[in-house]
């Protein structure tokens, strides 16, 4: 008898282990912005597996209004929530390409990085692309941030994204302004990328 006991628990043991586990397919803006997230040290693979889920939440559609990440009871709170949903998107892509971008901008053009000369300035030059895909999406940022803050949506309150109003709250009074911080990135680039091709990298 106890063998039979033990038999039957050993196999409910290995039919448990091999059975699928539940799962679903993501498919929607809100499932792959769930799959977004920050790291303590932020490597550029990280930053680039967080671009690319951002990217699959922008071409995703919205879930039903009973999924959302803010509570919808109306039209007109569906309607302000897709636009704050969009500008928030594209304000974690502008911090993404400035992470990423970071990790190849050179601040300081030392003489003895001459006979790196050529490498450094490949480097400057992917962080420029970084820097300018992140302006790009600033300006769309901005779009989706007026649209939210149109007179009509003033006093629609969407709690549950609280953080998403004070964004867009934020772009309207410029206290937020990434593109004054991307366009100071990039002229202090230019500076340093004249430095370096003005070296001679045969010099050291």
């Amino acid at each position: 008898m106890k063998k039979n006991i033990a038999a039957v628990f050993l196999c409910l043991f290995f039919s448990a282990a091999v059975m699928p586990l539940n799962s679903y397919y993501v498919t929607f803006k809100e499932q792959y912005y769930r799959l977004f997230h920050i790291h303590l040290i932020q490597h550029p693979d990280d930053t680039i597996e967080n671009i690319y889920w951002l990217e699959k939440a922008m071409a995703a559609d919205f879930a039903n209004p009973l999924f959302a990440l803010a509570l919808i009871e109306n039209e007109i709170q569906w309607e302000k929530y897709r636009y704050l949903f969009h500008m928030h998107l594209n304000i974690k892509m502008i911090e993404q390409y400035l992470f990423l971008g970071n990790k190849w901008n050179k601040r300081n053009a030392f003489f003895y990085n001459a006979p790196w000369r050529d490498q450094n300035l490949e480097s400057l030059e992917i962080a420029e692309t970084c820097y300018r895909s992140a302006l790009y999406y600033w300006d769309a940022a901005v779009e989706w941030a007026e649209k939210a803050r149109e007179r009509r949506f003033y006093f629609i309150n969407l709690p549950r994204v609280q953080f998403w109003e004070d964004e867009a709250l934020r772009i309207e009074t410029g206290d937020l302004n990434y593109g004054r911080t991307i366009q100071r990135e990039l002229a202090l680039l230019q500076r340093v990328r004249e430095q370096f091709e003005a070296m001679d990298e045969n010099t050291y």
